[in-house]
């Protein structure tokens, strides 16, 4: 998609800015797509078969990871993950508090024990606060690729390795995103995909997959996703049923080949917003020169947010927020015995994000009609 795209006519002051556009996704593309899932219909290899295998192949290429594991969803990417590094009872995976709650459900799942660490300004695990929640239990790190934003990977890596533990990249948000040219989900022991249908590789219903160079991870993932099959008759373990079916491979494959345009006009999007918010009043984390961001989503911080929030929606524009309560206030973790007040950082910045449109259909004239209405609001 290139960023000719932004140059139709302005939207008039009445028209609705969506927060996300599924429906413009599936009109620009039903001419291709509807044909696609027919014939993989008509072939009758409904779970499994050479759609699969196609995309796991086309995503090692893109990424160029050794193995990609097609999977149900990213949750059970995060899960199968840590059950393939023998993360159970008695084991601490340390991980933020200010991601979606799948990162800290995803070890509980497993019997392991979230230990949190709080977050930088820029919302990413801070690699102090990891290194000072490691204990002889601690088995691996989480870090979490929020909003597209690749974590502290150089610090955490060092971390793992001066402790010997295993590194699982929560990289669901950031398919896309790189850091000194290094796609996410490659700096770790495993890299942990959604493909989500608000994600910007998304399927048309809930699918996910994990990437890793380890040869004997992936033969276990590929176990683990099937009921621990070897063979037909032969259960090597207990497993479960994770499989990508075959329609949302078709799916993924298909806008797999799209993803470079889209990722370009999300990104010209974000520095659209960046030339026109006035920073006295919004705060956005910069990027680094060394990472190249695909805006997830496009997440400020700033004062009266959900009065804010209120104006935007009468004013037609939708808005998010990612994510109003820390995972550690939430409460199904109250078991884990913490405070309001354990990690500041995350919690100020809860009672302060909002995520903005940042679709790839929206034009140059709808991102200054949303920069223009947040002026207002602060006048």
């Amino acid at each position: 998609m290139s960023h000719a795209a932004h140059a139709s006519a302005p939207a008039g002051n009445g028209t609705p800015i969506p927060y996300v556009d599924l429906a413009a996704q599936f009109a620009a593309e039903q001419q291709v797509l509807g044909p696609a899932i027919v014939e993989a219909l008509a072939q009758g290899q409904w779970i499994g078969g050479a759609a699969i295998e196609r995309f796991e192949l086309e995503v090692c290429a893109y990424t160029g990871a050794r193995h990609t594991i097609a999977v149900a969803s990213g949750t059970d990417a995060l899960v199968l993950s840590l059950r393939a590094l023998d993360i159970g009872p008695g084991d601490e995976v340390i991980t933020p508090p200010n991601s979606f709650v799948a990162s800290t459900a995803a070890i509980v799942m497993v019997g392991a024990r979230p230990v949190f660490a709080d977050v930088l300004p820029d919302q990413g695990l801070d690699p102090d606060a990891v290194a000072r929640v490691i204990t002889p239990r601690t088995r691996a790190i989480m870090p979490v690729h929020l909003t597209g934003r690749i974590a502290r990977v150089e610090e955490i890596g060092a971390l793992a390795e001066r402790f010997g533990l295993a590194v699982i990249e929560d990289a669901a948000q950031a398919f896309g995103s790189r850091w000194r040219g290094v796609h996410a989900g490659r700096f770790g022991t495993v890299g942990c995909f959604s493909a989500h249908p608000l994600k910007n590789l998304n399927a048309v219903g809930d699918a996910g997959f994990v990437v890793t160079d380890d040869d004997g991870l992936a033969v276990r993932l590929r176990r683990l996703r099937n009921n621990g099959l070897v063979d037909r008759n032969t259960v090597a373990e207990w497993g479960t049923v994770s499989r990508l079916d075959t329609i949302q491979a078709v799916v993924l494959c298909h806008r797999l080949a799209q993803l470079d345009g889209v990722l370009a006009a999300r990104r010209h999007n974000a520095a659209r917003y960046q030339a026109l918010l006035d920073p006295a009043h919004v705060y956005w984390p910069a990027c680094a020169p060394e990472a190249f961001n695909s805006f997830h989503t496009f997440v400020v911080q700033l004062d009266r947010r959900d009065a804010l929030q209120q104006f935007l929606a009468a004013h037609g524009i939708g808005s998010s927020i990612h994510y109003p309560v820390p995972i550690h206030l939430q409460p199904a973790a109250r078991a884990l015995g913490h405070r309001p007040g354990d990690f500041p950082v995350a919690e100020a910045q809860a009672a302060r994000i909002l995520s903005l449109p940042i679709h790839q259909f929206l034009r140059d004239a709808d991102i200054e009609r949303v920069a223009a209405t947040i002026a207002e609001f602060y006048r």
